[in-house]
């Protein structure tokens, strides 16, 4: 089994999305060419992607490289990014069977009324798998590893269902979708309670600045195109040591900058083709639950992040992060993760975060703000967990993307850098079975609460 998802994992997103949801596509009850058409621009918006992000890491990775060189930054914990953090989570024992138990689990919790939301996001299973690996490897017991991995699975299928209604009427077109990706769900209780907080200070309660307001307000200078070309403008400078080298370098300076407000501007066309190829797929798949089983009415259909990470608001905030995140990892005492290659992951804090502070860009870079501080700790604190599971992995894959160099400890921002993923590492590892007794009982009551909730919402949709 781990060398079928090993190799399933190794066909990559693009080709495996598109095989994935042309079957279900089938098996729901839609026209092979449809279903097909659909496959494969989901296949392509990741190709597309991948390339975007390509373009971030490539471009900004030189830079930094370079940053990092002239000012000595010394960190011991090397940023792998998401792929090798994927490619540890498949590559385990707990990887080879998370698809079918996680799945396992969505349809017990449906048939109990524990959930509303049909988590089809089949490729960003692997986030439950790393968690589940990286306690496999710290404790030696599979069993404490499948334990982390679904109670991670419970948690974020309940909390996508508490973000679904506002996640739905916050972004266009998206009704009936929820986001059960764990990454995401575990920043939405701080932008719920952050966003609780900034309202209550005085004139923060009247501050409404989106993405829409910056350019009404600035014109150019609030486009996400425009501040994309500035940032990497910001950024090429540092590489120089001196005024004669600044001009030497000011046709690679400007490219940087032009790279990123590609970057800023390819993203939202991007996800246009994953909205193209998924929202059949969500309608079909309600449409077809509404039919077969009584009162599924308000089921949501979990689908991928990547959906809604071109919203202006999450480009900007996350633009502007990414120079204040590599300033704060050098300067945060106790921080060792300098995030290079995870810098591609920033779009991915927000998507429930802006749901809650209605995208607004200044309440939005403070939730950020908060978040990524945690996150670099929570990275720097599971690095050497991570690092022997890599390890591992290398050892017996020979795979380069999870390759440490030496004299250095491996980490990830996704998915490391989550706090449900820490609290639950937390709990699961260090703190045994007083641990596993509070994570059971604390996610055993997010159920009942959720299934209370579900129960009230059919009956007064029946009383209607």
């Amino acid at each position: 089994m781990e060398q079928v998802f090993s190799y399933i994992i190794g066909l990559g997103a693009a080709v495996m999305m598109p095989i994935i949801f042309t079957v279900l596509g089938l098996c729901i009850g839609i026209k092979f060419g449809k279903a097909l058409n659909c496959g494969l621009k989901v296949g392509v918006g990741f190709v597309g992607l991948s390339v975007i992000t390509a373009l971030l890491t490539s471009s900004l990775g030189p830079a930094l490289n370079s940053v990092v060189d002239i000012y000595d930054l010394q960190l011991k914990v090397f940023d792998m990014g998401w792929p090798a953090a994927a490619a540890v989570a498949y590559n385990t024992a707990v990887g080879a069977f998370i698809i079918p138990v996680c799945l396992a689990v969505n349809i017990v919790l449906l048939l109990l009324k524990g959930t509303r939301t049909v988590n089809i996001d089949l490729w960003n299973y692997w986030h439950f798998a790393f968690i589940g690996a990286v306690v496999y490897f710290a404790s030696g017991s599979i069993l404490w590893g499948f334990f982390a991995a679904i109670i991670c699975y419970i948690i974020t299928l309940v909390i996508a269902d508490m973000t679904a209604g506002k996640f739905q009427s916050f972004y266009k077109d998206m009704e009936g979708i929820s986001i059960p990706q764990p990454f995401c769900a575990g920043f939405a209780p701080f932008a719920w309670g952050i966003n609780k907080v900034l309202d209550k200070i005085p004139g923060m309660n009247k501050l409404e600045i989106d993405a829409e307001g910056l350019k009404k307000k600035f014109g150019l200078l609030g486009e996400p195109l425009f501040l994309g070309v500035v940032v990497g403008i910001a950024i090429g400078c540092l590489t120089s040591t001196s005024g004669a080298e600044l001009v030497d370098k000011i046709p690679y300076i400007l490219g940087l900058g032009i790279k990123m407000g590609a970057v800023m501007e390819l993203i939202p066309r991007v996800t246009v083709l994953f909205i193209e190829g998924l929202k059949p797929i969500s309608d079909a798949t309600r449409e077809l639950i509404a039919r077969k089983f009584k009162g599924a009415e308000g089921l949501s259909i979990g689908m991928s992040p990547a959906l809604v990470i071109g919203h202006p608001t999450t480009l900007v905030v996350s633009l502007l992060l990414i120079p204040v995140t590599l300033f704060l990892a050098v300067i945060l005492p106790g921080n060792e993760f300098l995030p290079l290659a995870s810098l591609a992951g920033m779009f991915y804090v927000f998507p429930l975060v802006l749901p809650y502070t209605k995208g607004n860009v200044v309440k939005t870079f403070i939730v950020g703000l908060v978040v990524i501080v945690l996150a670099l700790f929570m990275v720097t604190n599971l690095a050497p967990e991570f690092t022997k599971a890599a390890e591992d992995v290398y050892a017996n894959t020979g795979d380069s993307a999870v390759a440490i160099p030496r004299g250095f400890e491996g980490g990830s921002l996704d998915f490391a850098g989550s706090p449900l993923a820490w609290i639950i590492f937390q709990c699961s590892y260090n703190l045994k079975w007083i641990g596993a007794g509070l994570l059971t009982a604390g996610t055993l009551a997010l159920v009942v609460w959720n299934r209370i909730k579900i129960i009230n919402e059919q009956r007064k949709a029946e009383n209607v």
